[in-house]
């Protein structure tokens, strides 16, 4: 059975779409690796942070892509935020944004 990727909620669908052109194109690519491997993945691909989150790492020419997600009951991944970040360290309003989002699914699906 195939893992189900999902968008937290248009938003998110919207600013992981508009990610730089090569950067989406590796992103898209992660993703399919996802929906087979699904928590398997892992480095250089998926990168667990904390408190239930992990994060995608698309690196291309235009910089580093991330998109932080969190699994749900089942085999389901929901993309919760995506971004180009400028160093090697997540900028925290970044992961809060994440953090805000994933609490609001419903804690019983964990």
């Amino acid at each position: 059975m195939s893992w189900v990727i999902e968008f937290f909620n248009e938003k998110v669908e919207e600013e992981t779409l508009s990610l730089p052109p090569k950067i989406l194109a590796k992103m898209l690519h992660i993703f399919e690796l996802i929906e087979v491997a699904g928590a398997k993945l892992g480095e250089p691909y998926t990168k667990p942070l904390s408190k239930g989150l992990f994060e995608v790492r698309a690196k291309a020419r235009e910089g580093i892509g991330r998109s932080i997600y969190c699994y749900q009951k089942g085999q389901k991944i929901i993309i919760l935020h995506s971004f180009v970040k400028k160093d090697q360290k997540i900028p925290k309003k970044e992961l809060e944004i994440a953090l805000n989002r994933r609490k609001e699914i419903d804690h019983d699906d964990y």
